[in-house]
């Protein structure tokens, strides 16, 4: 099974920054070309431009500059300021991931995927077995003491988003 991932979108007044717009960045960095960024990562130039004047948009400083014309060096380049923006995220990132790891894990073995895990793991029972068999071998698995109980589901209508 995979491990969960933690995805983190930060969110201030100016706008949202999260793992795409920061790829993005990523790419830029890399390619040194928005198009090239934009189809590294499946989306229009049209989409990345978008993001890219999102972002531009969101902080005081400039987080890329655009060189006119197609030269040698690139068209799309990073400021400083957009080095520092990607470094900042992925430290955030990182330290969210190691503070969370534990409740991660127990949300993996919470999961269907981790109980399907756990089942496929235990020895066959006889057909035989009744449901005090079952209800003993899921008392015998490890426990996700860090998790709290599930809650019941909603249904109907109380899922749906009020307008």
């Amino acid at each position: 099974m995979n491990a969960p991932r933690l995805v983190l979108r930060i969110e201030l007044a100016t706008g949202r920054l999260g793992h795409g717009k920061v790829e993005l960045l990523e790419q830029i960095r890399d390619g040194q070309s928005l198009a090239a960024a934009a189809r590294a990562m499946g989306m229009s130039y049209k989409r990345a431009w978008d993001l890219l004047a999102t972002l531009n948009d969101m902080f005081d400083a400039p987080v890329t500059v655009s060189h006119p014309g197609r030269t040698k060096a690139g068209a799309t380049t990073l400021t400083p300021f957009g080095e520092q923006l990607i470094e900042t995220y992925r430290r955030i990132e990182r330290q969210a991931v190691r503070s969370a790891r534990r409740e991660l894990d127990a949300l993996a073995d919470a999961s269907r995927q981790g109980a399907a895990r756990a089942a496929a793991d235990e020895p066959s029972q006889p057909a035989t077995a009744g449901p005090r068999a079952s209800a003993a071998r899921a008392r015998s698995r490890p426990s996700t003491s860090a998790m709290p109980a599930a809650a019941p589901r909603a249904s109907g209508s109380a899922t749906k988003r009020s307008a």
